[in-house]
């Protein structure tokens, strides 16, 4: 009995230590924007907080590559991010649709344009 608690030991730590903390946030976000209008100018602003922490995360992660993105180069780390932004402003100023679509030339930029292990 005492194997399986050892095994499940760090999966319970990321539970607590990972999850837990980060969820509780999360609920209590949501239980308090059920009451705010959509258009009102803090969500506005929160919404342009978020978009702005979303490129300023792109943006380092093209120039500044960490682990196994440094092998791509940065003419193809560049073109994801431009045809990401071209995406996000062609579909509605989608966020989800952006980052889908950079990741996508992303990868295949890396298969195509990267040095082969």
């Amino acid at each position: 009995m005492t194997a399986v608690y050892s095994d499940l030991n760090p999966y319970l730590v990321l539970i607590l230590v990972g999850f837990l903390p980060n969820e509780i946030w999360r609920l209590l976000g949501f239980a308090v924007a059920r009451g705010l209008n959509e258009d009102s100018e803090i969500v506005t602003w929160v919404r342009a907080i978020a978009t702005a922490a979303l490129g300023a995360v792109i943006a380092q992660v093209v120039f500044f590559p960490p682990g196994a993105l440094a092998s791509v180069p940065l003419a193809v780390r560049i073109a994801a991010m431009l045809i990401g932004l071209a995406a996000f402003l062609a579909i509605r100023r989608s966020v989800l649709a952006g980052v889908i679509v950079g990741e996508c030339v992303l990868l295949g930029g890396r298969f195509l344009f990267a040095p082969q292990p």
